[in-house]
């Protein structure tokens, strides 16, 4: 779009580049008994691009989705052409259970829910979240270069300053795949949703790396991936730094400028 825009003491009328942001509305087929139900289970904000992926991730986050074999098929729904690659349904395979219920209650994941801190961190419990292994370890000087890389592939936030980003890097620095979404938390979604789908899940020797702050929700869809080590180029909250601790994930902070803060789990840090 056109803006107007304001240096030493000049107005000058140039074309600026913005990150899209559009809904998506993410709706599971099931079977009931001789049934097939469908049910809308959640509606993000996102930047269009990878959304199945997005909602994979998104669905094993929430503990709906085990293994890419339980998702038979993701499609956009048909019918109505303004909203046609904004609504994808995930249709499970038979036999995979789904509580339409349970999942309408299961509001854990929201910053502004307004649950305590150990109810978050149970209901993640009854996800069949479990303890991470130890063994994996990664140098430091390594994991201070780690958000260098990330933005290295930021290639629409470079034309737009617009866009968070989350990567996964291997032990040796590799990049194993990485997405840019107006959230943050849709990033990790399609990361890890494209690691599902992929079937390179559990993550057991990779390093997730986000653009942002860490907070509860990107921990928990990270140790449902079996994430051991998290980087963030901002601050974690104070229920995520719980929450990684009752897990023994490894917690990483203000990873900027060469430097970076082990909130838990520094066993694993050389």
């Amino acid at each position: 779009m056109r803006v107007a825009r304001h240096r030493d003491g000049l107005v000058v009328s140039e074309k600026d580049a913005l990150a899209v942001e559009e809904p998506l509305e993410i709706r599971v087929s099931w079977t009931a008994g001789e049934r097939r139900r469908i049910e809308p289970v959640a509606i993000t904000m996102r930047t269009p691009g990878d959304d199945f992926e997005l909602v994979a991730g998104f669905l094993h986050g929430e503990g709906i989705v085990g293994t890419a074999g339980d998702v038979q098929e993701l499609t956009y729904c048909r019918g109505d052409e303004a909203q046609e690659y904004n609504i994808v349904e995930a249709r499970l395979r038979p036999g995979v259970p789904f509580d339409a219920d349970a999942m309408r209650r299961n509001v854990f994941t929201s910053s502004s829910c307004g649950i305590c801190g150990k109810a978050s961190i149970e209901a993640v419990q009854a996800t069949g979240c479990s303890m991470l292994a130890d063994g994996f370890e990664v140098p430091g000087a390594l994991l201070a270069d780690l958000p260098d890389r990330l933005m290295e592939g930021q290639g629409v936030f470079a034309r737009t300053g617009g866009l968070h980003a989350a990567g996964l890097f291997r032990a040796d620095g590799s990049l194993d795949v990485l997405h840019e979404d107006v959230g943050r938390h849709n990033a990790v979604d399609k990361v890890l949703g494209h690691s599902l789908l992929a079937r390179t899940l559990p993550a057991q020797e990779r390093v997730l790396v986000v653009s942002g702050r860490a907070s509860f929700e990107i921990i928990q869809k990270a140790l449902m991936a079996r994430v051991p080590i998290l980087v963030a180029v901002g601050a974690p909250s104070s229920l995520a730094v719980d929450l990684a601790s009752q897990f023994r994930q490894t917690l990483v902070g203000f990873a900027r400028n060469g430097g970076f803060n082990v909130y838990c789990g520094a066993e694993r840090v050389i």
